[in-house]
């Protein structure tokens, strides 16, 4: 069992991920789905938990060896960011939605070196909008980022432009066409659900006609 496939099945187990392609969810952007995420649910589960940190540490061994600092998005990605530095003996930092209104205005909160070489830590990848912020902020207090590694990618085509358009790179551990096969063969869907879950990622604005 790959490394996506198992957190997908965890994923579903714990309930973080919930499945309705014929009653859909309204996101915060406006956006009718089929499925709704929360993956702050993954902390509340040992054996979930150590599954995707220990995921993290690989995939970032393995696709920026020279990182330097992690840092976590407020608010989801800062306890696993945490929790990644702390295995990897890395500095650690959290990035702000927006600089504080008090103090010293900060928006990335710890030390950053200038140039130092940092990857970031989502839990969840929808359009890409609110982390790419974040990747900006660090770029503007001086952090030379690698790239952004997740949990889970919904796969929206407006996510991969808006990463490609700011070059920033991003590595997933597990993604929505993995959890709807796994799904599928697990029984939480049907084949007719199955449908409307891939219409989904290949359409979000037709996917319902």
């Amino acid at each position: 069992m790959t490394l996506a496939t198992e957190i997908a099945s965890h994923l579903l187990d714990i309930k973080a991920v919930y499945l309705q392609p014929e009653e859909p969810f309204t996101w915060a952007s406006g956006i009718q789905s089929p499925i709704y995420t929360d993956n702050r649910v993954t902390l509340s589960y040992p054996d979930t938990r150590s599954l995707i940190e220990n995921g993290f540490v690989t995939k970032i061994k393995e696709e920026f060896p020279e990182v330097e600092v992690i840092a976590g998005t407020a608010t989801a990605g800062i306890p696993h960011g945490a929790i990644i530095a702390d295995r990897m003996n890395l500095p650690f930092a959290y990035i702000r939605s927006k600089p504080k209104d008090h103090g010293a205005g900060n928006q990335v909160e710890g030390r950053i070196v200038k140039g130092q070489k940092m990857v970031v830590i989502e839990d969840l990848i929808s359009t890409g909008g609110s982390v790419l912020d974040a990747v900006a902020a660090a770029k503007r207090e001086g952090a030379d980022v690698l790239g952004v590694v997740a949990i889970f990618t919904y796969e929206l085509p407006k996510a991969d432009k808006n990463f490609e358009d700011a070059g920033v790179k991003l590595v997933t551990l597990s993604n929505y066409s993995e959890l709807i096969k796994v799904a599928k063969v697990q029984g939480y869907i049907d084949a007719d659900g199955l449908q409307l879950l891939k219409k989904f990622k290949e359409n979000q604005e037709t996917w319902q006609d």
